[in-house]
């Protein structure tokens, strides 16, 4: 029994041997088929090689073209560091290093200012700010006075096809006509002025606003302050005036309320020196009026008169500390800011990467002509050949037409 179980057991693996073998050729054969294949079109293309050579010239012409057409930008950035004040509720340095990678503000600090380091460019993007730099007054490297208002609309150029590429919007726009403009309120309920933008300023506005960018680390809270401009002396003075507007703009933010108190404290310090200087008048006045009286009733009125004096001596020194506590506040919120990198003026563009777009441009047109020729030239040949087929059968079928009539 033990024979013909192992001869049976041989019996039934014989047809899996042969499957197994069986899917190995396939598998071989399709590897070959594949190999076949990727060198029947490395062949194609190295026969076309000439093609391929006159495409990647052509690439190379146009990525000149496009690269002398763009103008020059240079770009200055300015690094700063924000003064960071200590945490006594926050987390520990290990944790709070770890919260600050991931973005968190890991400050348990109650009182901790609104505007931190992430709102920047938030702040920099906003309407008011960006509007505002429209007036500031820049030179170029003629030393020709402008303002980046001017600059933008007199000295800054675009390639020669966005002039092509405008033309539609500007034949649309005269087609429709300036929209009436409606009749608003210059001011809010507050009091605020209301902000309103023609279609020039609103145009001015976006593309300042894509010029002049900032980035924050969010490890160590470095602000790089970005201007880009067609001009490296523009570029350099609008940066140092963007860092210098935001100092201002975050400075008056956050002592706001410190300033809020110190003119408080000024006036109530006003208020007690007068009263001060009031009741000192008052008592003068009764001890001369009143020299040789010795009653008991002139006595208790100068005492009274007396005490008067010393109280409003006493809050007027009291406001007088009030005050120099509040200007020792007022420094104590204003921020500091260590420029790590100044703003000089660029020596290189940053903009147009020539190399880039003619190496980009070459290999476009070498990736068309590889694909024209690849599956393009099978097309059109199966194309004509059904064209010269279906000729071949209209002609055959003429001649039987004609006998049977």
């Amino acid at each position: 029994m033990d024979d013909k179980t192992k001869d049976n057991s041989i019996k039934q693996a014989q047809p899996e041997d042969t499957s197994v073998k069986d899917n190995t050729e396939a598998t071989s054969s399709s590897s070959e088929e594949k190999e076949i294949d990727l060198l029947e079109l490395a062949y194609k293309l190295w026969d076309n090689r000439k093609l391929l050579l006159i495409w990647c010239m052509w690439g190379v012409l146009a990525g000149l073209i496009i690269a002398f057409s763009i103008p020059r930008e240079y770009t200055t950035s300015v690094k700063l560091a924000p003064e960071v004040k200590a945490n006594r509720a926050g987390l520990s340095g290990g944790l709070g290093a770890l919260a600050s990678m991931a973005g968190i503000n890991a400050s348990g600090n109650t009182s901790s200012d609104a505007v931190y380091p992430q709102l920047y460019p938030d702040i920099m993007g906003s309407v008011p700010f960006v509007e505002s730099l429209l007036d500031v007054k820049v030179k170029d490297k003629e030393n020709q006075p402008y303002t980046v208002r001017e600059y933008l609309l007199e000295k800054t150029h675009g390639p020669w096809w966005s002039i092509i590429m405008g033309v539609p919007g500007k034949v649309i726009g005269f087609i429709k006509g300036t929209p009436a403009e409606e009749t608003m309120t210059d001011s809010l309920s507050d009091g605020k002025k209301l902000i309103r933008l023609s279609v020039e300023e609103d145009a001015l506005v976006n593309a300042l606003r894509n010029r002049v960018t900032a980035s924050v680390d969010q490890k160590t809270s470095v602000i790089t302050i970005n201007a880009q401009m067609q001009d490296p002396v523009v570029s350099a003075i609008l940066a140092d005036t963007v860092v210098s507007r935001l100092r201002e703009y975050v400075t008056e933010y956050r002592t706001d309320k410190a300033r809020q108190d110190l003119n408080y404290a000024v006036k109530l310090n006003d208020e007690a020196q007068q009263e001060y200087y009031k009741a000192q008048q008052r008592l003068a006045d009764y001890i001369d009026r009143n020299q040789n009286l010795a009653t008991q009733s002139a006595r208790i009125t100068r005492e009274r008169l007396e005490n008067e004096s010393s109280l409003a001596f006493n809050l007027y020194n009291e406001t007088s500390l009030q005050v120099q506590n509040a200007k020792s506040k007022v420094q104590e919120t204003t921020p500091v800011y260590t420029i790590i990198t100044p703003a000089t003026v660029p020596l290189k563009p940053t903009s147009p990467r020539k190399g880039l777009i003619i190496g980009g441009c070459a290999f476009l047109a070498v990736v068309i002509c590889a694909a024209w020729i690849l599956f393009g030239t099978p097309l059109v040949k199966e194309y004509k050949l059904k064209v010269v087929e279906m000729k071949k059968d209209k002609n055959s079928e003429t001649p039987s037409d004609e006998k049977v009539s």
